[in-house]
């Protein structure tokens, strides 16, 4: 691991008592299970910062990479952050933080730890050519971004606007807290016989890509028929073989086929549901429904606290893009989350301008 040392005196911080230097450098990937282990057990930690999220972005291509940049304070992991390499054009690229970095945000020590993060990826930024920084943590309240240089950001990759179900109850009460529509669709889906399946990641390597073939086949009929855009076959499999345990596909199936399909991540106290799929046949067993429901009871017994629905239209605005899967995600209850928005800082601000520009043209960036 190559590190730098960098001093409090340094960052424009008054010393504190205990002299504190922190050193800042990105781990070798001998060196990667110490950073998940230190994300297990961080209080913002989250799949998006384990090394096995890396590595599954790092699969799509398009010029995306990744690191885990690591702040030691007297040799111990105290900080970090998940770094993500997107490219643009002419060789720049723009750097990400996936619901990060992880740094101590309600101690006295998380700004220092955040200037040492900043001040290596300023000079980790020239040397990659990138334009800009989009962080996105886990946070419901504001923090100190301004004063570090921060704006907010101009897109954002994470929903900020979620709904959390809490499984840290009885089964009756899961049920109580949800519309009533909810409970009957679930009750619905049984009586009619529709059953739920999950697909073993560690099985039949050829049996997995069976199924994803379903998903994605059940995924093209969504996407047609609501007007969105998914991904391709690859993507999915990637996604399920990458992060293994922590990742499940559900097929829910009548009659012999598959109808319905979702896929969900695991990890800590929060369990994900991700991607959803639906057939144009058969949608009045209301499959979907029961689908969350075994996903959740899943979560449940895997000890896990929440479920994130993730990405619900911020409350009263009827006509966000996700209007109408908020209105499915809201029959199971739930709380809802507001993260406060992304933050970015500026690099290269005639790029900056330039890539926006070719954004607004239909280019992504």
């Amino acid at each position: 691991m190559e590190l730098k040392k960098v001093h409090l005196g340094d960052l424009g911080m008054s010393k504190t008592a205990l002299e504190s230097a922190f050193e800042t450098g990105i781990l070798a990937d001998n060196e990667w299970s110490e950073w998940d282990r230190f994300v297990e057990n961080h209080e913002q930690g989250n799949i998006h910062q384990t090394v096995g999220w890396g590595r599954f972005q790092a699969s799509k291509g398009d010029g995306w990479k990744f690191w885990v940049v690591v702040v030691r304070d007297e040799g111990k992991i105290v900080g970090g952050t998940l770094l993500l390499r997107r490219a643009l054009p002419l060789g720049r690229c723009w750097l990400y933080a996936p619901q990060g970095p992880l740094v101590n945000y309600f101690g006295e020590a998380g700004e220092g730890q955040m200037r040492a993060i900043l001040k290596f990826l300023k000079s980790f930024a020239r040397k990659e050519q990138a334009v800009y920084l989009r962080v996105e943590p886990c946070l419901t309240v504001g923090w100190h971004w301004k004063k570090l240089g921060f704006r907010g950001a101009h897109a954002h990759y994470q929903p900020e606007n979620t709904l959390m179900v809490d499984l840290d109850k009885p089964v009756e009460d899961i049920l109580a807290q949800m519309k009533p529509k909810g409970r009957y669709n679930i009750k619905l889906a049984e009586k009619k016989g529709v059953t739920v399946r999950s697909v073993d990641v560690e099985g039949d390597f050829q049996l997995l890509g069976k199924e994803i073939r379903t998903f994605s086949r059940l995924l093209a009929e969504t996407t047609t028929r609501d007007g969105f855009a998914g991904h391709d076959e690859r993507y999915y499999m990637n996604m399920l073989l990458i992060l293994k345990n922590t990742c499940r596909l559900y097929l829910a199936d009548f009659g012999g086929d598959s109808i319905a399909a979702i896929i969900v991540t695991f990890f800590k106290d929060k369990a994900i549901y991700y991607f959803g799929a639906s057939g144009s046949q058969h949608r009045n067993l209301m499959a979907p429904y029961l689908l969350q429901w075994a996903a959740m009871m899943e979560a449940r017994n895997r000890k896990i606290k929440w479920y994130d629905l993730l990405g619900v239209a911020p409350e009263g605005n009827h006509k966000h893009a996700w209007a109408g899967v908020t209105e499915f995600k809201l029959k199971f209850g739930g709380e809802r989350i507001d993260y406060f928005p992304g933050q970015e800082i500026v690099y290269k601000p005639v790029w900056f301008a330039l890539m926006k520009l070719r954004k607004r043209f239909g280019k992504k960036a």
